[in-house]
C-alpha cells in the first residue's frame, strides 16, 4: 500500500528538483517551510517531529533539499515530509505539504470495528506499523 497524503499524494515520488520547484514555490509566497519525520503516517497524526528548526528567514530552496537530504541520511526509514506555513493573517496556517521520503515498504492500515451498545458500530483504522515498538516499525 502506498500512503497518499498532502499535495502531489497521486504523483510519482518527486525528485529533488521537484523539492527544489515547490520550496522555491513556498518561499516566494513568503511562506516558512520546515521538514518533518514520522513513524507514525496516521492521517490524524498531524504531529510528526521536527526536522531542524522551520525556516523562516530562508530565500533559497537549496537550504530545503538540503535539510530533506541529511533528514532522509538520519531517517530514511520514516516518512518524510515538507511544510509551508503561512503567517500573514497572524497566526501559522499549512498552505503546502508533501511527501518527500518514504520507507522501502509501507505495511499500510486496516479497519478496526468496535461495537458498542445497542446497535453502535463504530470504525477507525490503524496503522500495521503500530504493531512493532517506535523505532522498529519500519526495519
Amino acid at each position: 500500500m502506498r500512503l497518499r497524503q498532502g499535495q502531489f499524494s497521486f504523483l510519482p515520488d518527486l525528485t529533488d528538483d521537484d523539492i527544489h520547484a515547490q520550496a522555491q514555490y513556498a518561499i516566494d509566497k513568503g511562506w516558512a517551510v520546515s521538514v518533518e519525520y514520522t513513524d507514525d503516517p496516521h492521517p490524524r497524526n498531524t504531529y510528526w517531529e521536527m526536522w531542524g528548526h522551520p525556516m523562516f528567514d530562508n530565500r533559497d530552496a537549496a537550504a530545503v533539499v538540503f535539510e530533506v537530504n541529511e533528514c532522509r541520511k538520519a531517517h530514511g526509514g520514516k516518512y518524510i515530509r515538507v511544510i509551508a506555513f503561512d503567517s500573514s493573517a497572524g497566526w501559522e496556517s499549512i498552505r503546502m505539504s508533501f511527501i518527500a521520503g518514504r520507507p522501502a515498504e509501507e505495511p499500510g492500515f486496516r479497519v478496526v470495528r468496535q461495537e458498542g451498545e445497542g446497535r453502535i458500530v463504530r470504525y477507525t483504522i490503524e496503522s500495521y506499523a503500530m504493531r512493532e515498538p517506535e523505532g522498529r516499525r519500519y526495519a
